[in-house]
């Protein structure tokens, strides 16, 4: 092997360990007998056996995922449809302020849009009585404003490589705009769509700042109750509710990375052997 590939395998393997030894250890302390979560005192599983019994923990980690779920469908939905419009038409009243409004979150402070949602929220319950008080769908809503931005710059990204010859084609051959973006756009753009699902998917996931502000009492998210419990002292309940949420996220990558290589073998034509 040469040196320029032992230093590029030196380097990947750098930075995996840099992105996936954290998890690891998130993993291994989960099992750990001590009281505290960054000590080592012997194999339990003690601490799966007390989160079961955490109602408080378990409400807030159902809480966040079907927060989540909610958010990353939603985004899709409107980061699809903002994605398409600026990838495909170029020149319409208001494209400029319209394409700034979606992507300023990706650029502006989270605690500046925080505090934007708070007072957005606040106002519009004492002028239009919704909300009423902060919950589960203010939650909804702070997390689509930004969620939607990534999703549309991937749509859009994906769009812009995209050939607009087998649309006309489509089109040319009778069939409505309709059923040519249900049949022809839809499936090519469908890994970018699943991509973007699952980045907002994430972003909702552990997003602390906007959660802070825009929660109550009665719905908290689980980011926010584990930062809450570190002026306490991190109990190692933490990490075995992260240890179980690393291992659904890591089974959904996997699902998803065969689904896409199990579509692309079907898509990909069948050579006839040569006699």
């Amino acid at each position: 092997m040469t040196g320029p590939g032992i230093f590029r395998r030196s380097m990947l393997a750098l930075g995996l360990a840099f992105l996936y030894a954290p998890l690891v250890l998130v993993v291994v302390y989960s099992f750990t007998a001590s009281k505290l979560a960054t000590v080592w005192a012997g194999f339990s599983t003690r601490w799966y056996v007390e989160l079961a019994s955490d109602t408080a923990l378990l409400g807030a980690a159902w809480l966040s995922l079907k927060l989540a779920f909610v958010t990353a469908t939603l985004a899709l939905a409107l980061g699809t449809l903002a994605g398409f419009a600026l990838a495909r038409y170029k020149r319409f009243f208001g494209r400029t302020l319209f394409a700034g409004l979606v992507f300023a979150p990706l650029a502006m402070p989270e605690i500046v849009m925080a505090i934007s949602l708070l007072l957005l929220f606040v106002n519009m319950g004492e002028i239009l009585g919704w909300p009423s008080e902060r919950g589960f769908w203010t939650l909804v809503v702070a997390h689509v404003s930004f969620a939607l931005s990534y999703v549309a710059v991937i749509v859009a990204g994906r769009l812009s490589d995209f050939d607009p010859t087998i649309e006309e084609a489509a089109l040319d051959l009778g069939a409505s705009p309709l059923k040519t973006f249900f049949a022809i756009t839809l499936p090519v753009i469908s890994p970018a769509l699943a991509a973007g699902w699952l980045l907002a998917f994430s972003l909702s996931l552990d997003d602390v700042v906007t959660s802070q502000f825009v929660s109550a009492p009665g719905a908290t998210p689980l980011p926010v109750v584990v930062l809450g419990s570190v002026k306490l002292g991190v109990s190692p309940k933490i990490n075995a509710i992260g240890a179980i949420f690393i291992a659904i996220l890591s089974l959904a990558t996997l699902a998803a990375y065969f689904w896409q290589r199990r579509r692309e073998e079907l898509e990909t034509p069948q050579r006839l052997p040569r006699n």
